[in-house]
């Protein structure tokens, strides 16, 4: 079984991201039994700044949420990351929590689920891109980009288009065979 990690990357109150996240969720729990869930929040994991005094790739942690962090991270062979797009950028508290760990991603595949506005977070994605190629992780050829995510949601629960479903299942699909793919290299 795939041990998949979702990551929230907003921290904001009132964020769209969070029922977005809960969808990617739903949807993986319910259609893809072939995945063991590990959901983080990273309101809810409140990682401080980066506050370790020696680079992460000596893996030198000192910090108790640092280590566990770490742990947490190596423990997953796979991640979705759902991303907002902030200023044709994304979150600092995503930058923050990939900042902290180097060898634990490496050779591990990525998904990303983006939302915003016209754009549906895809000038985030390519602000992202260059981050996950320096920690080692390796991109999905499928993304999940949900432009006017505001008009998904209603009472507090994202109803996805067709297209989104099915780029999800495929980005699901991708995970799965780069997973085992890339399992050598770990």
């Amino acid at each position: 079984m795939t041990k998949l990690m979702i990551i929230l990357g907003s921290v904001r109150p009132n964020r769209a991201g969070g029922p977005v996240a809960e969808w990617v969720r739903g949807a993986v729990e319910a259609h893809h039994r072939s995945f063991e869930v590990d959901f983080v929040d990273l309101r809810e994991l409140a990682l401080p700044f980066m506050d370790e005094p020696e680079h992460p790739a000596k893996k030198a942690y000192t910090q108790p949420h640092t280590i566990a962090w770490s742990e947490r991270v190596d423990a997953a062979d796979a991640f979705i990351l759902v991303s907002p797009e902030y200023n044709h950028s994304y979150s600092p508290a995503l930058k923050n929590a990939l900042d902290y760990l180097a060898t634990e991603w490496k050779h591990k595949p990525v998904g990303l689920v983006s939302y915003g506005g016209v754009s549906g977070g895809t000038r985030g994605v390519a602000a992202l891109d260059p981050v996950l190629v320096t920690v080692g992780l390796v991109k999905t050829s499928h993304s999940v980009e949900i432009d006017y995510v505001g008009t998904h949601i209603a009472d507090g629960a994202f109803t996805p288009d067709e297209k989104h479903s099915a780029l999800l299942s495929h980005q699901l699909d991708d995970l799965t065979e780069l997973s085992g793919a890339l399992s050598a290299l770990r």
